[in-house]
């Protein structure tokens, strides 16, 4: 099982199946909202929301943010950039916390903390559900400020149906980080910091007047995120494998083509997925033996149905839930053949940079053209995406690959120089 969640670096760790299968289940019903509570309980298992975005490409723009910074493991400040774009493309105006630096820390934080720690306890939820455990163990998360009544909670270990766990599964407030973990034995309990000997206070049913919920509980928050469909989600995470590219691709299939369509566009216009590609450019341009292993392939993003559809009639190949991709060995392809700017202005164009990575998003989003480009020296089918950009037209060359995958994996780039070439 993942690591817990003690801090909010330990949600945006390594990806697993069933968290990221919660929330993607979520984006194929995104719904538009003018308050926090438009939204109550177990809804939230059945949809997307941001309180104060009412419009389907803003909603679609922040789920896709929010989608990547879960699925791929990112962090905060990475999703404040995405944020702060994304408000801009839409003119968003009037959300809770705009205009003021503090104000938008806030909300940033709100925002991601909330679907995050959601979706993590929803995927543990079905872990746990399919783990059969005989005790489930509360964890206090450890902030900085804790509230007294889910410290008074931590370390109490009941049975998977006591009816503790259907309002008092966490998280149970605005930025809650307390977790429940597995236990088989009396003495499992104790190896995970449990008291098998503590009692429930007195008072955990009690509820507040003012909020409706158990005290310590905040309003809205008495349900365990994922219980209604923790069947559903185990079923989803169990055909996939664990290795964290194919996490990052996975359930998009399960989306409605429109929404599928929506969210692929969305995430290849967020800043970060331009960085990223520049960024593992920039790792096979300027080798790092101290940096971490390059991960073995780098997504951009679902195939759109109408690209399919074009591509199949291009190919007569359907490609339909294939995904973007790229490899360090298309990166040292495109420096060994068109990097040498001198040798390419021989052949009217100029020398790819890391730095022109970061435009690959963009031109496989919203190509001018995409045509048939041959065939690879393996046999390959090749589809050229081709976009004019500052005067520049940039070409990526695709190789449909099928069979276990399904992605259109970047063969080669390259540059000409002016918009014919």
């Amino acid at each position: 099982m993942p690591q817990h969640p003690s801090s909010l670096s330990g949600v945006f760790g390594k990806p697993f199946a069933e968290q990221v299968a919660f929330f993607r289940r979520k984006l194929g019903r995104q719904v538009p909202t003018r308050r926090w509570d438009d939204l109550q309980g177990a809804a939230h298992d059945d949809a997307f929301m941001v309180a104060g975005a009412a419009k389907a490409d803003l909603l679609s723009d922040l789920a896709a943010a929010i989608d990547k910074a879960i699925a791929e493991g990112r962090g905060i400040e990475e999703f404040r950039r995405d944020f702060r774009a994304i408000v801009a493309k839409n003119g968003w105006t009037g959300w809770a916390g705009e205009g003021s630096v503090k104000g938008e820390a806030w909300r940033v934080g709100v925002i991601l903390r909330t679907n995050a720690y959601t979706s993590y306890a929803a995927g543990r939820l079905a872990q746990l559900r399919q783990g059969n455990f005989a005790y489930w163990v509360y964890r206090h998360g450890g902030s900085l400020e804790p509230r007294p009544a889910h410290l008074s909670w931590n370390g109490w270990a009941g049975p998977p149906s006591h009816p503790f766990w259907i309002t008092h599964y966490p998280p149970s407030d605005w930025g809650c980080s307390c977790y429940v973990v597995g236990a088989r034995t009396l003495a499992g309990v104790r190896r995970l910091g449990g008291d098998p000997d503590k009692a429930l206070p007195a008072n955990w049913q009690q509820r507040d007047p003012k909020t409706g919920a158990p005290v310590g509980i905040g309003k809205g928050w008495d349900y365990a995120p994922g219980a209604s469909v923790a069947p559903i989600i185990s079923a989803m995470a169990n055909k996939i494998g664990a290795w964290d590219y194919q996490i990052a691709k996975a359930f998009m299939g399960d989306l409605p083509d429109a929404q599928a369509d929506a969210l692929a566009n969305s995430y290849r216009a967020l800043p970060s997925t331009k960085d990223d590609a520049r960024r593992y450019a920039e790792r096979v341009y300027e080798p790092n033996p101290d940096l971490p292993e390059l991960a073995p392939m780098r997504t951009m993003g679902r195939v759109t149905s109408d690209q399919a559809g074009e591509i199949e009639q291009l190919t007569g190949l359907p490609v339909g839930g294939y995904d973007f991709s790229f490899d360090p060995s298309a990166v040292r392809h495109v420096i060994r053949f068109h990097g040498d700017d001198a040798a390419e202005r021989l052949r009217g164009q100029r020398g790819v940079t890391s730095a022109d990575w970061a435009r690959l998003p963009l031109v496989l989003a919203h190509p001018d053209q995409v045509r048939a480009s041959g065939t690879s020296d393996m046999g390959e089918q090749l589809i050229a995406f081709e976009r004019v950009i500052g005067g520049e037209t940039f070409v990526a060359e695709m190789a449909i690959r099928g069979a276990k995958r399904r992605t259109l994996a970047l063969k080669t780039m390259y540059i000409r120089i002016g918009k014919k070439g």
